[in-house]
């Protein structure tokens, strides 16, 4: 009898071609790795890929939402409200900056907040809101921005940035949701600041990496924010590497006591060569959760919706949910299917269940929605190496398994 042939298939392997490979290996060899021209030039492009003005690069997406929030004036005091269906990033920030975390339950059956604990949540404390764009899809920024207006008379400004806005500012957690569109506008556009991941498993890899974004025509000065962002990236050093390559301009000053979160030149160019590919890497996303929905749904699998009439994800994770199971047998579940040659994962036990989160007083009992979301998720594989006979395969074995 011939023994059944096992894949091996990989959760989320960065999609790396000889393009990438070469650009790298031009960096290493121009003398210049640290960040300097190929960095500036691939914020230049994320911008106009984007359609915003200006984008800075980190070494991290949890880098770019810290250094936005510590720029906003977020501090000791302050309240900065997130999901508590989210990874650690989106709120240990929060903690980074002596600002107190306030966690919202996701609402019943949905990965997004609940907009109306969401409203509740809101004191006069409240700096900013981080919304988390789950899987690559967009959040409901139309109704986030109206319960910040409706709030507006709550708000207390303590600083030049924060008048500016004269309300809780909208700091997007899109570190999933690069390239993500809703009602015609593409991620970066729509909350006031957008923060993004290159991580290794991203969509778009600098193997890590990261950036933040901000809303064209909001009274900010791009350049003068930039050079903030610059100071609080690298030291408060008043001139990069870069600069001080310039003859005869060694001499530069510490303005502010800062941190170290730059991106490098390496990173960068493998990031130049991601971005001129991405539009075809996001259609095979598309083509792939397409493949998954079909099969899927007709089984009573429930899905994230990664496509609609006025939207589209970045395709980032395939969340799915096996109807009336428990933690243990999706787990189980998870076991079987690794056996098979297939990473699965979970995304994401909600942040209240960890031992940092309970000691800062959180308890799931409070969060009910996200646990139930949490208890039958599985997330399988999406990303651009998978061959149609790869997603056949993993179907057909997870129908094996429930039945």
């Amino acid at each position: 009898m011939n023994e059944k042939i096992v894949r091996n298939i990989s959760f989320s392997p960065p999609d790396i071609t000889d393009a990438e490979i070469n650009e790298v290996i031009k960096a290493m060899k121009s003398g210049w790795i640290t960040t300097g021209p190929r960095t500036k030039k691939l914020e230049k492009e994320i911008a106009e890929y984007i359609g915003v003005n200006k984008a800075v690069c980190f070494n991290s997406a949890t880098s770019a939402m810290e250094m936005t929030l510590r720029i906003l004036g977020v501090g000791p005091g302050d309240e900065v409200i997130t999901s508590a269906y989210t990874y650690t990033a989106s709120a240990s920030v929060i903690n980074h900056v002596g600002a107190k975390i306030i966690l919202v339950d996701t609402a019943p059956n949905s990965f997004e907040m609940d907009y109306e604990q969401l409203a509740d949540a809101i004191t006069e404390n409240t700096k900013v809101i981080i919304p988390v764009d789950l899987a690559g899809k967009m959040c409901d920024y139309d109704k986030i921005f109206k319960i910040v207006e409706s709030k507006k008379e709550l708000f207390k400004p303590n600083n030049t940035i924060q008048e500016l806005f004269n309300r809780i500012i909208i700091m997007a957690d899109s570190a999933h949701a690069f390239g993500a569109k809703r009602k015609g506008l593409i991620c970066g556009q729509v909350a006031d600041f957008t923060c993004f991941s290159f991580h290794a498993v991203k969509n778009l890899t600098t193997s890590e990496g990261g950036a933040a974004v901000w809303r064209n025509n909001t009274g900010l000065n791009d350049e003068e924010l930039y050079k903030q962002y610059m100071l609080y990236s690298l030291h408060g050093q008043s001139k990069d590497a870069l600069a001080k390559t310039k003859k005869g301009a060694w001499e530069y000053d510490i303005v502010y006591p800062a941190y170290k979160c730059n991106m490098t030149d390496i990173l960068a160019s493998l990031g130049l060569v991601q971005l001129s590919r991405y539009n075809k890497l996001l259609k095979r996303r598309k083509q792939i959760v397409e493949m998954y929905d079909k099969a899927l749904k007709p089984l009573g699998i429930m899905s994230l919706q990664h496509y609609g009439d006025d939207f589209s994800s970045s395709g980032h994770l395939y969340l799915a949910r096996i109807p009336e199971i428990e933690e243990a047998k999706r787990n189980e579940i998870i076991i079987k299917m690794a056996e098979a040659g297939v990473a699965c994962n979970v995304h994401y036990k909600p942040l209240p269940m960890f031992t940092a989160y309970k000691n800062l007083g959180f308890d799931i009992k409070h969060y009910p929605n996200a646990y139930d979301m949490y208890k039958n998720e599985i997330t399988f594989p999406l990303h651009t190496l998978l061959s149609d006979d790869d997603i056949q395969y993993i179907i057909n074995n997870l129908k094996i398994i429930l039945d």
